[in-house]
């Protein structure tokens, strides 16, 4: 497995970049044989704090991230690291049964756009009509066919608030997302001759 391994603002010592070798795929090893990539990202989060940024590029379209925040750089990838072979641990049987289920049958997928919008300003009375957000990046996305368990492992593995999908019980086009109070939401469009309350 490939592992990139980079520094905002700061420089990664190599002791540090051979720990991150050996523990990271060992610990990603240990569950998928053949993973793709990964990327070690660490950055100051204040004067005495340190973010690691993991993700690892189990499969295809299967993509696993984690975080963790500590005082040092080492403790910060360690908790991150820990994380993900805890979701990895987590999925490992229902990941390998979804590989082998795309390898056995192509399931097309559509694309769409993915457009990433600057927070909004603030204004001192109300927005004008013609206010329109300002696009910061755009890319397209692939909205793939898989069961509600499927796109909830998929969102959590992700570390990702929200994730749309085809349901391929309802064929629909659904949402599930992470809900302030840690549930997980489930948006599913009704059909004609559905009742709601």
């Amino acid at each position: 497995m490939q592992i990139q391994i980079s520094g905002k603002q700061l420089d990664i010592p190599e002791r540090l970049r051979n720990h991150v070798q050996s523990h990271l795929s060992k610990a990603v090893e240990r569950y998928f044989a053949d993973p793709i990539e990964a990327h070690v990202s660490f950055s100051r989060t204040g004067p005495t704090r340190v973010r690691t940024d993991c993700s690892v590029h189990v499969g295809h379209g299967i993509h696993a991230q984690s975080h963790a925040e500590a005082e040092s750089e080492s403790a910060s990838f360690d908790a991150a690291s820990d994380r993900l072979e805890k979701q990895l641990r987590r999925y490992k049987r229902r990941l390998r049964d979804h590989h082998n289920r795309q390898a056995q049958a192509a399931r097309s997928a559509l694309e769409a756009r993915d457009i990433v919008l600057a927070p909004e300003v603030e204004v001192e009375d109300e927005v004008p009509e013609t206010f329109q957000p300002v696009i910061v990046a755009e890319g397209t996305t692939r909205i793939e066919t898989m069961s509600v368990g499927e796109a909830v492992m998929r969102m959590d593995l992700a570390d990702a608030p929200v994730l749309m999908f085809l349901n391929g019980a309802s064929d629909t086009y659904n949402v599930v997302y992470r809900r302030a109070d840690g549930h997980v939401g489930w948006i599913e469009p009704s059909r004609e001759g559905d009742k709601g309350e």
